[in-house]
């Protein structure tokens, strides 16, 4: 134990390149640091959170660096901490600090920008794969931060496309109480006026009784009052309610959103573009499907890798810059290349619009078209980031 907050796991992710650390040309450590969130109860325990959600993807784009690394005369290393709930995040952000300046970041946004804002971390290169927030992107931007997970509004975007695509024009939306769930509908209102479409009626969720019991009862009478539409759009993001709500509203209509037909980073229906490789190599790995938490982490883990080869340093400022230039690829299995924004540090990528069983669509559609790259159709474009920090 080290520094008394922190659990630290020291652990090389593969051994195939330990054989030739001693003349390797170049050794790589990258941190990861999760930092527990108090999460309120919800409706349902069906659905746990995996213990390692999100450091399974590190681990796996970790062992895809060192697997190419071994013939190129270079090796990863990973250092994995653990910040309980109440503990000094800051305080083992700094210890990690002293072994990498690669660090990715599992935490709230708030702690994410101490983080950033740390005077150890000024020429550190950190990733987001936690935190939608749509401001990380936006003013509260940092010169430091890169994002592998999606925004909230990159989410929106694509499912706005969707209902455009369809013609769903006549909407409707129930809203859960948590901040997570504001944000997503607040996201989703500005994605429906960007697209075109017009927001509609929307009721709050408030019920706090046991909807295993009284769905079929409850949810047609609540939603009865939204009138007719042409689909159900549910912001909840903490998939407490939403899961009642399909299949019991007063009006046979489809439900999207956070439940229903979902626009998400990643998913087990996910198979096409080779995807089906990466997905058994994780399975295998962890011993469960891949979650959009998991898939940032591999590509956080793979953007460093695949710049430290590219460029052929470990060197942070190097390779910040090879990640941010015109010559960075990243293969993300989405069916095109994936690049950083220049203006605020989002990993461009397609969107995936999937229900439980299946890929339906992936964003961006044909026929949205953008000046330069369709994927900044999804988010924030440069025109519209109040970012100053990567000017």
């Amino acid at each position: 134990k080290r520094g008394g907050d922190m659990i630290l796991r020291l652990g090389i992710a593969v051994t195939l390149g330990l054989t030739r650390m001693a003349q390797a040309d170049v050794a790589v450590t990258v941190a990861y640091l999760h930092v527990e969130q108090p999460l309120p109860p919800t409706l349902s325990n069906l659905d746990p959170l995996p213990d390692d959600l999100g450091l399974a993807g590190v681990r796996t784009g970790i062992a895809d660096n060192a697997t190419t690394g071994r013939f190129l005369g270079q090796t990863y290393a990973l250092i994995d901490g653990h910040v309980a709930e109440g503990e000094d995040p800051l305080a083992a952000a700094k210890i990690l600090l002293q072994d990498t300046k690669f660090l990715i970041l599992n935490a709230a946004p708030e702690i994410i920008l101490q983080i950033a804002d740390l005077p150890e971390a000024r020429d550190a290169l950190l990733f987001n794969i936690s935190s939608g927030n749509v401001a990380l992107r936006d003013d509260a931007c940092r010169a430091n931060l890169l994002h592998a997970l999606p925004s909230v509004a990159m989410r929106t975007d694509a499912l706005a496309q969707v209902l455009v695509q369809k013609r769903w024009t006549d909407l409707a939306m129930i809203v859960g109480g948590h901040p997570q769930d504001e944000a997503y509908a607040a996201a989703m209102r500005a994605s429906l006026v960007k697209f075109g479409l017009k927001p509609g009626p929307e009721k709050q969720w408030l019920f706090d009784a046991d909807m295993r019991r009284n769905a079929a009862q409850e949810v047609p009478l609540f939603t009865q009052e939204l009138g007719d539409y042409d689909a159900l759009i549910v912001a909840d993001e903490l998939h407490d309610f939403g899961r009642y709500v399909l299949y019991n509203t007063w009006a046979a209509r489809p439900v999207v959103g956070s439940e229903g037909l979902s626009a998400v980073t990643w998913d087990r229906v996910i198979e096409q573009w080779g995807a089906a490789q990466l997905q058994s190599r994780f399975e295998e790995e962890s011993l469960r499907p891949m979650a959009s938490e998991d898939y940032a982490g591999w590509a956080a883990a793979r953007t460093v890798g695949e710049a430290v080869t590219r460029a052929n340093t470990g060197v942070v400022g190097a390779v910040r810059a090879y990640i941010l230039s015109d010559d960075f690829e990243l293969a993300g299995f989405k069916g095109r290349p994936l690049t950083y924004r220049t203006w605020n540090g989002q990993l461009r990528q397609p969107i995936a619009i999937v229900h439980p069983r299946a890929l339906v669509e992936q964003a961006p559609l044909e026929g949205f078209l953008h000046r330069v790259n369709e994927l900044d159709t999804l988010g924030l474009d440069q025109p519209e980031s109040k970012c100053e920090a990567f000017q």
